[in-house]
């Protein structure tokens, strides 16, 4: 055995693995969702408006808002940041968008919705909730499929796209929704 300090090796030993398993660190499996976080998500069906390029928006919930520009995607994601301690009791859920230039709100709704808890698969998570914001139907407590199909379509478009030989890449940045341009 071999001395480190006044305490021997399988002393350090047996004390780190009973700190393991107590922590349950001995699964080698990640936690699939580490990072889960609180937050509201509009997914914004800007085809059915004929476009909402520029257009600015405000969310708001719980006594937070967010605002930004939206970009020119087909179906654009604007979220708000929860804290973690959020209340996930049914509460009014407001989204304004106005058209660049325009003096009043093209899309002024609000909808009332519970939060659901998101497990990060290690005990701990987050509050979170899908809206989607359609012209038929306006501002939706949930996601149709329709419209989570058509944001995995543009998202899986993005990933795949290859860049111009002829042009160097551009540098990338976000829009306010979240989804890269340039």
């Amino acid at each position: 055995m071999r001395k480190i300090g006044r305490v021997y090796v399988p002393v350090a030993l047996a004390v780190a693995a009973s700190l393991a398993v107590l922590t349950g660190c001995t699964d080698p499996t990640p936690c699939a969702g580490v990072g889960v976080v609180s937050e509201l998500g509009v997914y914004v069906v800007q085809e059915d408006f004929g476009g909402l390029e520029g257009a600015s928006y405000e969310l708001c919930s719980r006594g937070d808002c967010v605002e930004g520009e939206l970009g020119g995607e087909s179906v654009s994601r604007v979220f708000l940041s929860l804290p973690d301690d959020v209340d996930p009791d049914t509460a009014p859920v407001r989204l304004t968008v106005t058209r660049a230039g325009a003096g009043t709100p093209l899309v002024d709704d609000s909808v009332d919705v519970k939060l659901l808890r998101q497990s990060d698969g290690c005990g701990g998570g987050g509050w979170s909730r899908g809206l989607a914001l359609t012209k038929a139907d306006g501002l939706l407590p949930n996601v149709p499929k329709r419209v989570s199909a058509a944001w995995m379509r543009q998202v899986r478009a993005a990933a795949t796209a290859s860049p111009s030989p002829s042009s160097p890449p551009s540098p990338t940045s976000r829009t306010a929704s979240g989804t890269p341009t340039g």
